[in-house]
């Protein structure tokens, strides 16, 4: 039986969790840090010691957000859990004063009433840690990026077995800090990450999305492209912790600095014909510090420039389930795939999809990359090739 699985003195037991269908591009991520990580159901379990666990929230592009897993156990009886939970090393996590959330899941086990569950480790970690306090609903919101500063414990129960791991990340990792304005479609900066790097764009090759919305594809490109750590300009819940290296942290954050690009290596552009949308990438992208290394336009799709490959034209367009009308999206798709083999043969087009049948309308083979889901809505990520050789086509 396992117990105290996070507190080993030789590092810690670690799970970035994903999106589902993300999980094995935040591996390869993890791979390119040097860290081996094993593929699981929406995330990725690693080890590793307090670095690893920095570079991890530093680095991660398409993670959500970074548990170390605490302990482990079974228990059929609150009694049960009264016990294991007084061995869970509380102190390592909380500082005297903290406050603190559990967020308590049972599925298949005795032990059902999360409510109950957590109130028994709640008052584990009030006796052990001085002057613990509850969270309050404001700081339960790790969504907004404006959650107090509570500590989260993720708690699951399953067939059982109690796995209580502590989040190392606070607010959700896909809050960089700089998309403030949004469009009417926003995508999270972990799936337009993602978008990025499942199409192995690795900031070498020219960039075009001809309808960016609020900018969060062409401003991720930038990261990239630069070399920019995702997490650079942001806190986190581990600096928190008693013991925490914040002069480590220090130097983690000079060493990711001094390893950017002063600018973009290619060209990165983002167009919309919504002058609105434009303001706000342009206002996005300037809070991301990438204001010089991304064109925004306002421009329709038919107005693309020739431009030789290679390089990727890549978006998120509209699916017709929340925004616009399947039936007069046919054309739009239509005219994405028309100007992109009169103006960018060689080039390879990438999409966010959730029709097949829109896809079919942009007359390209595409192969799909990974499946997951945006707003609820399941979407797929496409590539396709565009034919090298010219065609004389209609700019629709």
């Amino acid at each position: 039986m396992k117990q105290n699985s996070g507190s080993r003195k030789d590092g810690f037991a670690l799970y970035a969790v994903t999106a589902p269908g993300l999980e094995q591009i935040c591996a390869a991520e993890l791979s390119a840090l040097g860290v081996a990580g094993t593929v699981e159901e929406s995330g990725v379990a690693f080890n590793g010691d307090a670095d690893t666990l920095a570079r991890a929230n530093l680095w991660l592009r398409t993670a959500s957000r970074v548990l170390v897993r605490v302990a482990e156990f079974r228990a059929t009886a609150f009694y049960e859990l009264e016990l294991q939970a007084k061995r869970i090393p509380w102190t390592r996590f909380l500082a005297p004063g903290a406050r603190v959330e559990f967020r308590v899941t049972c599925r298949k086990s005795k032990l059902y009433h999360s409510d109950a569950v957590a109130e028994r480790l709640y008052e584990a970690a009030r006796r052990a840690v001085p002057n613990v306090e509850a969270a309050s609903a404001t700081e339960s919101d790790d969504e907004t990026g404006v959650a107090g500063e509570r500590q989260l414990f993720v708690v699951r129960f399953l067939h059982d077995v109690c796995t209580v791991s502590a989040d190392s990340s606070g607010a959700l990792l896909h809050l960089r800090g700089y998309r403030q304005q949004l469009g009417k479609a926003p995508l999270r900066e972990t799936l337009a990450a993602a978008v990025l790097l499942g199409a192995e764009w690795t900031g070498t090759t020219p960039l075009v999305d001809p309808m960016c919305g609020s900018g969060t594809i062409p401003i991720e490109a930038a990261l990239i492209a630069r070399r920019i750590a995702p997490g650079v300009a942001r806190s986190f819940a581990f600096l928190r912790w008693p013991g925490a290296g914040a002069a480590r942290w220090t130097e983690l954050v000079a060493e990711a600095r001094a390893g950017e690009l002063p600018r973009s290596p290619v060209a990165i552009r983002g167009f919309d014909r919504d002058a609105g949308a434009i303001d706000a990438a342009r206002a996005n992208a300037e809070r991301a510090g990438v204001a010089g290394d991304v064109e925004f336009r306002v421009q329709v799709i038919s107005a693309l420039a020739d431009e030789p490959p290679p390089g990727l034209v890549v978006s998120n367009p509209p699916y017709g389930v929340r925004v616009g009308d399947p039936g007069q999206l046919r054309d739009l798709y239509a005219q994405l795939g028309n100007v992109v083999r009169r103006c960018r043969p060689g080039w390879t087009l990438a999409l966010l999809s959730a029709d097949r049948a829109l896809e079919k309308q942009v007359r390209l083979r595409f192969g799909e990359r990974f499946r997951t889901r945006n707003g609820g809505i399941a979407v797929r990520l496409v590539t396709g090739a565009v034919p090298e050789i010219r065609e004389p086509v209609s700019a629709g």
